[in-house]
């Protein structure tokens, strides 16, 4: 357990192959959640979930591996909203946190103002981002009936989308053989967004 915990807590591979299913789930769960999942390998680990999938080290099936992981992924973010309507605006007056730090929150605030409703759904994308929304949009007093709507549908996108990829790119000899440089592009694909926008913003505060 020490090793999970150590060096190779970042490892999606070893993670989904070590900690399981569940371990899986839980991991999901608390990334899109309980504020505290900024460093968890989200995209990456439904990848490896899948890649393991296809070559039997799990053993779950794959309609139902998609299905308990989006279902993680819902759960995690009506957590957070929970969070959020209780906790109300204090839950992000701590800008000396460890995690939660203020650039995270407004780069979230942003997100969720240039897409409404729909960043619920676009947020699964981009890391730190789905961490947070979740929370702000109960510190926002969000719809209830329309923050459930969003986040089933963007947890059933993501939750399938990326583990059914991984599934289907694991059955190639190349994936497999070069596992670590592939979960290295995709890290680097989910932080795309985000350089852009730090980008973006930095010009404007530059004009």
């Amino acid at each position: 357990m020490p090793s999970v915990l150590g060096a190779s807590l970042l490892d999606p591979t070893h993670l989904a192959s070590t900690l399981g299913l569940l371990g899986i789930l839980a991991i999901v769960f608390a990334e899109t959640g309980l504020l505290v999942g900024f460093f968890l390998p989200g995209d990456s680990l439904l990848f490896a979930a899948g890649l393991l999938s296809a070559q039997g080290v799990l053993h779950t099936p794959l309609w139902l591996l998609c299905l308990l992981i989006s279902i993680a992924a819902i759960l995690g973010n009506l957590v957070g909203y929970a969070i959020g309507l209780k906790a109300g605006p204090a839950v992000f007056r701590k800008p000396s946190s460890r995690f939660l730090r203020p650039e995270y929150i407004d780069r979230t605030e942003k997100f969720f103002a240039r897409y409404g409703a729909a960043s619920i759904v676009l947020s699964r994308f981009v890391p730190i981002v789905r961490t947070i929304i979740s929370v702000m949009a109960g510190v926002g007093r969000m719809n209830l009936r329309m923050f459930v709507l969003w986040t089933v549908v963007g947890g059933l996108l993501w939750g399938t989308s990326v583990t059914l990829l991984g599934h289907w790119l694991g059955h190639y000899a190349f994936v497999r053989n070069h596992i670590e440089i592939i979960l290295i592009a995709i890290v680097l694909v989910s932080v795309v967004p985000i350089y852009f926008e730090l980008r973006r913003r930095t010009r404007t505060v530059k004009s």
